[in-house]
């Protein structure tokens, strides 16, 4: 069960195709249990069982080729 839950703005995740990119590139990350991406918004709420390091999560998604605008 996901104990933390936290939303983070994402800007470029414009189709499908980069909520799959985004969504897979943080489920890698240690501790996630689920990410939920909103096209519309580019908000991304990530649900793990033990809280994430924003760095990390920054690092993740720019590697993923979007860019990380911070916590919403």
């Amino acid at each position: 069960m996901s104990a933390h839950s936290t939303t983070y703005q994402v800007a470029g995740v414009n189709s499908g195709h980069c909520k799959a990119i985004v969504s897979g590139a943080l489920r890698e990350l240690a501790a996630v249990d689920t990410v939920h991406v909103e096209i519309s918004t580019g908000l991304v709420t990530v649900n793990s069982s033990a809280p994430l390091d924003d760095a990390v999560v920054a690092e993740t998604v720019e590697d993923a080729g979007y860019d990380y605008l911070g916590r919403a």
